[in-house]
């Protein structure tokens, strides 16, 4: 599956590229994300990158790498667990309410990869997922803003537990 995320980025970069030298908009947000998974809380930095191509459509590719791990108990059985990192591509539909104020609809398609230590034994996994969500960004100025995102990620391997991602960033047009 990592192949076929490679071969995604890869045609989405080649795609992207001649995209962005038209886009009515180029953006990027760095902010923190928070994940919920079955009782497990996990913290990422995520960065993202953007082209609105569009007033109301735009793609935009997400990286994020773990800060926060935490414990979860299973049939008495405690381990670790952490988020080491997360990409994703998503098409972008963007609602303008005032000529600040952008609400935002996503949908795309992720892999994360997690660490997990059990007594003392470590083991990496990685996992697919259908990502969709709904969010606002308020723009202080022509350049610089703050955008809150609620993004549910369903993995598609049925060991891993599907994930409730609330964001907020930094967001910042070039």
């Amino acid at each position: 599956m990592k192949t076929l995320m490679s071969a995604a980025l890869a045609a989405l970069s080649v795609v992207a590229v001649p995209a962005l030298s038209h886009a009515q908009e180029v953006y990027g947000t760095l902010g923190y994300a928070g994940s919920r998974a079955e009782g497990a809380d996990t913290g990422a930095v995520q960065g993202r990158l953007g082209a609105k191509l569009t007033p109301h459509f735009g793609v935009e590719g997400e990286l994020s790498g773990g800060v926060k791990d935490d414990n979860i108990d299973t049939n008495g059985v405690r381990s670790k667990i952490e988020q080491t990192h997360q990409a994703a591509v998503y098409g972008v539909g963007f609602l303008p309410v005032t000529p600040n104020i952008d609400l935002i609809g996503r949908v795309g398609y992720g892999n994360t990869q997690f660490k997990q230590q059990l007594a003392g034994v470590e083991g990496k996994f990685d996992a697919d997922s259908v990502n969709y969500g709904v969010g606002a960004q308020y723009k202080v100025d022509d350049k610089n803003g703050v955008r809150v995102d609620y993004t549910r990620q369903q993995f598609r391997d049925n060991d891993a537990a599907d994930a409730n991602v609330v964001s907020v960033g930094y967001a910042r047009k070039f």
